[in-house]
């Protein structure tokens, strides 16, 4: 298996929303995917980007993406957000999740985030295990918020 981490671009980003679609389906909430793709493209490609991206390829397809943004904590600085972490289905097992994240993990030291931070579904085990080999903490003390803005 020939496997290639390499970082976005914006050409993927056909592909990249396929993915997107596929974890959600996964999540059991396609219809929450609303983003439209000009506006991807933009906020990944545009003027003024606000989120990065590496893919995983094998044989030139990509089967797995890691997207991250910026956050800022008022006590630790700039930390690094792990948004997705997406591997196709046919693919999980096969370490291209470990791949992306050794690779997300090598961009914030490079750029001297304080650290990475992310999110995973309570009911997700297998992800959850995955995170619990790089001695991730799980905090139960926060709560999610969230409004829509339209």
């Amino acid at each position: 298996m020939a496997i290639t981490i390499r970082r976005a671009e914006k050409e993927d980003c056909i592909r990249l929303m396929e993915l997107i679609n596929e974890l959600a389906v996964f999540e059991k909430a396609p219809q929450e995917v609303t983003v439209t793709m000009d506006h991807f493209i933009e906020s990944g490609f545009g003027a003024n980007p606000v989120w990065w991206a590496f893919v995983a390829e094998e044989d030139g397809r990509i089967e797995g993406v890691a997207l991250y943004y910026i956050r800022y904590s008022t006590w630790k600085g700039q930390r690094m957000y792990l948004e997705d972490i997406i591997v196709t289905e046919k693919m999980r097992g096969r370490g291209l999740g470990k791949l992306l994240f050794d690779r997300l993990v090598k961009e914030a030291k490079e750029k001297k985030f304080s650290g990475v931070v992310w999110q995973v579904l309570d009911w997700n085990e297998s992800a959850i295990n995955f995170y619990k080999r790089y001695n991730a903490r799980f905090d139960s003390g926060w709560v999610n918020c969230a409004i829509d803005i339209s």
